[in-house]
């Protein structure tokens, strides 16, 4: 059957568009909220940690109806934007003095995941405060990692869900498409990186790259229920050279397009990054390989 409509990995047919509307018909008192929720059960549509997927059966409901195929119903209410409403981090007070020593005098290191603890305020206000992209609040699947030396903090990371398509990586990994659909939450991104401008201290980048790579799979399997068998990041040519990801055995993949996630066409928009990616196991491709 023709596919009608392609939102977030799922395909939709007429079957699928008739099947949605009698949904609507059976609930007419039914909020948008609501029939996305009775949708996804339907459907058996669910995040890895067995939550409804209703914020994008939501999304996906609204462009059938905006193509014409469904009738949803008025919406109630507006929530508020939440780019909006979350404020900038405020600043914090640290030990910001020049750290220069080698990586053994700061032993031992503290690699700490700080999302939903007090914590996690102090990380946002340094990424905010000395990361050249400052701090965006992530979206999806996350952790947040502080790392700190005899008390002071010395490093941010960020990992995040991974962008759902990139070719130089979907060719490195070999998947399907359908692969990559039901695969693709088993890769993280370093979304942000940051050595505190204050912190001098050779290899310390690298050495943290690989500290993050033997922990984070645990680490998110204990958060979101599910392994990480794939790490992958962008590093932009025209302001680093990579230099930490290369020491720390991360493979050169091949450059974005330059598009962005929301691109409307194929001209290139923004600086072309390259793309680095790690293999967290041997077997990452048979892993990543397996569809049902």
């Amino acid at each position: 059957m023709d596919v009608m409509l392609r939102y977030r990995g799922r395909e939709v047919d007429a079957q699928d568009v008739t099947l949605i509307q009698a949904l609507i018909e059976e609930y007419p008192d039914a909020s948008r909220r609501a029939l996305s929720k009775k949708l996804c059960e339907r459907w058996g549509w669910v995040q890895s940690n067995g939550q409804l997927r209703d914020m994008v059966c939501r999304g996906l409901m609204l462009a059938l109806h905006r193509a014409g195929h469904i009738e949803l119903p008025p919406v109630r209410c507006r929530p508020p934007n939440n780019v909006v409403a979350h404020h900038r981090p405020k600043q914090v007070a640290v030990d910001d003095r020049i750290l220069q020593a080698p990586l053994a005098e700061l032993q031992p290191l503290d690699i700490r995941q700080v999302r939903s603890t007090a914590q996690e305020r102090v990380f946002d206000a340094l990424l905010q405060g000395h990361h050249y992209l400052g701090y965006t609040r992530p979206v999806g699947e996350h952790l947040k990692y502080l790392v700190s030396a005899k008390g002071r903090p010395v490093a941010c990371f960020t990992w995040s869900s991974a962008p759902r398509h990139l070719g130089p990586r979907d060719r490195f990994i070999g998947w399907s498409a359908t692969a990559r659909r039901q695969n693709i939450h088993l890769l993280a991104y370093n979304s942000r990186f940051l050595i505190l401008p204050w912190v001098r201290v050779p290899h310390l980048a690298s050495h943290l790259l690989g500290r993050l790579a033997r922990q984070l799979s645990t680490d998110w399997q204990q958060c979101y229920g599910h392994p990480i068998y794939y790490l992958e990041s962008f590093v932009d040519p025209g302001r680093f050279r990579g230099t930490c990801y290369r020491a720390a055995n991360w493979h050169f993949l091949g450059l974005t397009q330059g598009l962005g996630k929301d691109a409307t066409s194929k001209k290139q928009n923004r600086p072309r990054k390259e793309i680095l990616g790690y293999p967290l196991t041997r077997q990452f491709r048979q892993l990543l390989s397996e569809a049902s």
